[in-house]
């Protein structure tokens, strides 16, 4: 019979408990088979098995009861606000304890995100499992607990709150463009479409219904999954799919979205594998054309990918695969879920998030340096010197007159990084995770994501002024 030996550690906590509305303990799930859920959400892989854990849910929704484990990697993780916001913008339907101590983490023994622990009903574990493939790995072991504990088990299912969307506006606006007209094209992320805004936030189009999928067709009813970067070329807009692992392609004249790479699928690839043959995108999180290439911040397998644009074709250009902070020849280097792209002439920029680090790629000399940055347990707020300076989690980057404008995400602040002087600067503070900055007739636009705002910032006063998007 499968059963485990070690009864389940407890999982409450003193920071509480998040998206629901009373406090659990392991014994209340005795009938229950139990999935613990150990991720942190900045971390892309534990992005990647939210499906894994729906489709678990809805398969075995009588019987399986999953529980978050939010155990932070970053400071600006910790706190139940942000984990909060994460819920929301994940649409997570179970419970979650803030585990900001990572005592639950410790008595489970666990070292890595994401992970996930399974309990059987008599409140035994079972074993745990780290990484993505979460559904084909503990599919077949809920199974086998269901049919040997069929008569022991509670067939009630356990009914939480659901995360309630608080925005009827923008949710979470994440990446920008402008156009040489000025407009603006914004990815309202959370709402699955991209908007088209002039200077004073009226709404020009809507590209796409609003609902979560992944079709092709009229602006109407063509479907994302949370959208992100963006390139145009001409008339055409490039879209990050990120979730659909996608690039995506509009047709800005005949008002149509169709697919130029991915399936939908996550796909991998390390080292050697794949070098110069096509591959399809994974996690796809900003876009940068230069040239007849358009470049890809694949975030999901820790690469720079390059799109050829006559033929949309896409293959490897930068990064092994493996999650680090490696400089070096473009085949050798390592990133760190890249998530933001910018150019000085022949020079790539690129937020790299989860080693809060700026890098930058010489596309003629095919070198990746690391001009700020330490690692990838690194981070924190710090101005100065850059071999002093620190970010956290960065995501978004602009260069104006050869200084690198970035948006610290989890600071919750936009920097400058005086590339001359290699000096870092607080420009404006008090945004919420912002995700993308833009210079725009002067001025710098900036996402407030986890507040869904737009706001216009004066480059010498660090002065905010919100653009209220007119829908």
């Amino acid at each position: 019979m499968l059963t485990g030996r070690v009864n389940a550690p407890e999982i409450s906590t003193k920071y509480g408990w998040l998206n629901t509305d009373r406090d659990w303990s392991i014994k209340d799930f005795r009938g229950k088979i139990v999935l613990l859920d150990f991720w942190t959400f900045g971390c892309i892989n534990c992005q990647h098995i939210v499906p894994d854990l729906k489709r678990l849910e809805k398969e075995y929704a009588d019987i399986l009861v999953v529980i978050g484990i939010h155990s932070a990697k970053f400071d600006a993780e910790k706190q139940n606000e942000t984990i909060e916001q994460a819920i929301k913008k994940f649409v997570v339907e179970h419970p979650v304890v803030n585990d900001a101590d990572y005592k639950v983490w410790n008595y489970y023994g666990v070292r890595a995100w994401p992970t996930i622990v399974l309990i059987d009903p008599n409140g035994k574990v079972i074993g745990q499992h780290a990484g993505e493939g979460v559904y084909d790995t503990v599919h077949p072991y809920i199974q086998k607990l269901k049919e040997e504990f069929k008569d022991q088990l509670n067939y009630e299912p356990f009914r939480f709150k659901a995360p309630a969307k608080d925005a009827t506006g923008l949710y979470f606006p994440s990446k920008l463009i402008s156009d040489h007209e000025h407009n603006i094209y914004l990815s309202d992320s959370g709402n699955n479409r991209i908007l088209k805004l002039d200077q004073a936030g009226q709404v020009l189009e809507v590209i796409g219904s609003g609902e979560q999928g992944f079709n092709n067709g009229g602006y109407a009813d063509s479907t994302f999954y949370e959208p992100h970067g963006m390139a145009l070329h001409g008339d055409t807009l490039y879209i990050a799919d990120a979730k659909n692992n996608a690039i995506r392609k509009v047709d800005l004249k005949h008002k149509m979205v169709s697919t130029a790479a991915g399936t939908g699928d996550l796909e991998y690839y390390f080292l050697d594998d794949r070098l110069n043959e096509p591959v399809n995108p994974n996690s796809p999180w900003d876009l940068l054309i230069y040239g007849d290439s358009m470049f890809i911040a694949n975030a999901g397998n820790h690469q720079i990918l390059r799109m050829d644009l006559n033929t949309e074709k896409v293959y490897r250009f930068a990064g092994t695969g493996r999650e680090a902070l490696t400089d070096g020849p473009l085949r050798e280097a390592a990133f760190n879920q890249p998530s933001g792209l910018a150019h000085n002439e022949h020079v790539l920029y690129v937020a790299d998030a989860e080693a809060s680090a700026i890098r930058t790629v010489n596309l003629k000399t095919g070198m990746v340096l690391t001009p700020l940055g330490r690692g990838l347990f690194d981070f924190g707020d710090t101005d100065g010197h850059v071999d002093e300076a620190l970010l956290q989690h960065c995501v978004g980057l602009e260069i104006i007159d050869s200084d690198v404008y970035i948006a610290d995400t989890y600071n919750g602040k936009i920097k400058k990084f005086d590339v001359s002087r290699n000096k870092i600067y607080t420009l404006a503070s008090g945004l919420s995770e912002p995700n993308d900055i833009i210079f725009l007739n002067g001025k710098l636009w900036a996402t407030s994501t986890n507040s869904h705002q737009l706001y216009e910032i004066d480059l010498t006063t660090g002065e905010k002024q919100e653009i209220a998007v007119q829908l």
